[in-house]
């Protein structure tokens, strides 16, 4: 029987460009770089990249840490 990994979700920047990562039902942090992140998997069991969990990134990927601009109307 395989277990099944938490899903782990990194929500789109806030005005102060941190942005709050979940792994399952459990907020792990508010993460300000991807170094961030990794900490967190770490924290959490995966100790490299390779065995990490899917991550769904919302808002924009790994690279985007500062909020969208306002879009003019």
């Amino acid at each position: 029987m395989s277990e099944e990994q938490p899903h782990v979700v990194v929500m789109p920047p806030d005005e102060g460009g941190g942005r709050t990562v979940r792994i399952g039902p459990q907020i792990a942090g508010r993460a300000f770089e991807m170094g961030d992140v990794t900490e967190f998997l770490r924290r959490a069991g995966w100790l490299d990249a390779e065995s990490w969990p899917p991550i769904e990134w919302r808002g924009g990927g790994p690279e985007v840490w500062t909020p969208e601009p306002p879009q003019s109307v």
